[in-house]
């Protein structure tokens, strides 16, 4: 293992969009316990200031696979697929007519019932997605045709925070 090895590597996971959350915690906390600085005070602040390196690179691993969202586009991206969500949003026509209806629904709700109902939808499309990337990722290997349900993904996750940002501000 090095700096150098991908997130998977260094967890020692197959390079599959399904994890056993359990697994992947219990695995970081033993990297974290291994690479911990305080264990190495008695080698110097050189091997100290290496700990610190693995500390950093074992935490940004974590957070990576522990976010489905943030999982699926590195899988992605480490099979020469990546998301490139900033320059490209090029989604189904579809996907795109349903992003105006929600976007008209949550205009037009005046009720936590009306947000909570659309909340719902969002959750419902959500796990859909998720579906849908692990079958892209897991089983078919498509990682092009995966990049288009994580771009969804990426919308489905902000448009239900904008979702949940007005529920909250009704209920407050």
């Amino acid at each position: 293992m090095n700096l150098q090895s991908d997130d998977f590597e260094l967890f020692g996971l197959e390079q599959h969009f399904k994890q056993d959350r359990a697994v992947l915690d219990a695995r970081w906390k033993d990297l974290q316990r291994q690479a911990h600085p305080d264990k190495f005070t008695a080698q110097g602040a050189a091997a100290q200031r290496v700990a610190m390196q693995w500390s950093v690179r074992i935490n940004e691993a974590y957070q990576r696979l522990k976010d489905p969202l943030r999982r699926a586009a590195y899988l992605c991206e480490l099979h020469g697929a990546p998301v490139n969500a900033e320059n490209n949003t090029a989604m189904p026509a579809s996907f795109l007519m349903q992003q105006m209806q929600w976007r008209e629904e949550l205009d037009e709700a005046v009720s936590a019932e009306e947000l909570a109902q659309i909340s719902q939808q969002c959750r419902q499309a959500e796990l859909e997605t998720l579906f849908a990337i692990e079958q892209l990722l897991d089983q078919s290997q498509d990682y092009a045709a995966a990049v288009a349900q994580v771009r969804a993904l990426m919308f489905i996750e902000r448009f239900a925070a904008d979702v949940n940002d007005r529920l909250d501000r009704i209920e407050t």
